[in-house]
């Protein structure tokens, strides 16, 4: 609990909720309140990450009011926020405005960096956007920008993420910039997610492939000549002989070394040397427990040390108002008449 309550702009990384920061993963479970757009950031980071008490609310459904509200609402119960922005939130998603608008309102802010989607897309292609002879510079272009022309005369490689319903546009800016039509273009839409769509293609074909794949919502397009597909060459004799058994290569000395400090299984051994005779056969103990994978377990450690004191307070219930019922008046049966005095009794006089 925060003196003054907290908002975090976290990057959550392309969308699988694996390429999210460690330190991301710790805000998501110190959170009280998670704002995220589920189009653009897997609900799997969501299901792993954050508590199960947390109030979760879908940023497509909710008005810039509404967000404003939430932070004064914040500021006011010191509660911890969160809000996830696709990529990297320290490079767009309109993060500076929310930030000086909490600056504001008195609450503490942070900015934790995520994995760009320009990254995680030339990581997906096997692509260096900078290298020497193609490209020493990525230029970043926002879909709103006016400039592409202008940015186009550089001839560097260009990254700008395009709404694909504006993509005849992009192009002729392209072509207007200086780029040719035989300029290779990567189309990346939800990088790491399920339903990826990653092409390549060229500026001449780029708006048949969007129209192809029915991409109609924002888009990255990387185009230059740095994100060229690699020629992948193929020998005559593999594409011949089938009958020839491939030759596995021969395990060096750091690769032996390696695998048996990795080895989880009993039932992989440690690769040997062709001259090293095979030892006699020992008893199998029993298998050992396979260990985790240490990344999940530090993140695990991280959120288990933060969630523990909530565990150990029980989590306040939620309160419902509800309108009370109004208790009935007690029933009065009124009178039309006066009531009746009763007669006074004269006392009796006694006979003398």
């Amino acid at each position: 609990m925060t003196t003054t309550g907290r908002v975090t702009f976290v990057g959550a990384g392309p969308g699988a909720a694996d390429l999210i920061t460690v330190r991301g993963a710790r805000r998501i479970a110190e959170a009280d309140v998670v704002i995220w757009a589920p189009s653009a950031v897997d609900a799997e980071c969501i299901r792993e990450h954050a508590r199960a008490d947390a109030d979760l609310v879908d940023f497509s459904r909710v008005t810039p009011e509404e967000i404003t509200d939430l932070y004064r609402k914040a500021a006011a119960s010191r509660q911890v926020v969160v809000r996830l922005h696709a990529g990297d939130a320290a490079t767009g998603g309109g993060v500076q405005e929310q930030h000086d608008l909490c600056v504001r309102l008195g609450l503490e802010v942070e900015v934790v960096p995520g994995v760009s989607v320009v990254a995680a897309a030339a990581a997906r292609i096997g692509r260096e956007l900078t290298q020497t002879e193609a490209s020493s510079a990525v230029l970043l272009s926002p879909e709103s920008s006016e400039r592409v022309s202008e940015f186009a005369q550089l001839q560097t490689t260009m990254a700008a993420t395009v709404s694909g319903a504006r993509t005849g546009q992009f192009v002729e800016k392209l072509l207007q910039g200086g780029y040719s039509e035989a300029t290779p273009v990567v189309v990346a839409y939800k990088v790491s997610q399920a339903d990826e769509v990653l092409v390549h293609t060229t500026v001449g074909e780029l708006e048949a492939v969007v129209k192809k794949h029915k991409l109609y919502r924002p888009t990255l397009f990387l185009v230059g000549a740095a994100v060229k597909a690699p020629t992948r060459r193929v020998s005559a004799s593999a594409t011949t002989s089938v009958d020839e058994p491939l030759r596995s290569a021969r395990p060096s000395r750091w690769s032996r070394r390696a695998a048996s400090r990795i080895a989880t299984r009993v039932d992989e051994p440690v690769p040997a040397r062709p001259d090293e005779p095979i030892p006699a056969a020992a008893p199998v103990p029993d298998a050992p427990v396979a260990e985790p994978n240490p990344a999940w377990t530090a993140v695990e450690e991280i959120q288990q040390s933060v969630r523990k004191p909530a565990e150990e307070q029980a989590p306040k219930p939620k309160l419902t108002v509800v309108a009370a019922e109004k208790p009935k008046p007690p029933t009065v049966n009124a009178s039309t008449s006066a009531p009746r005095k009763k007669p006074v009794r004269k006392p009796k006089r006694s006979a003398n």
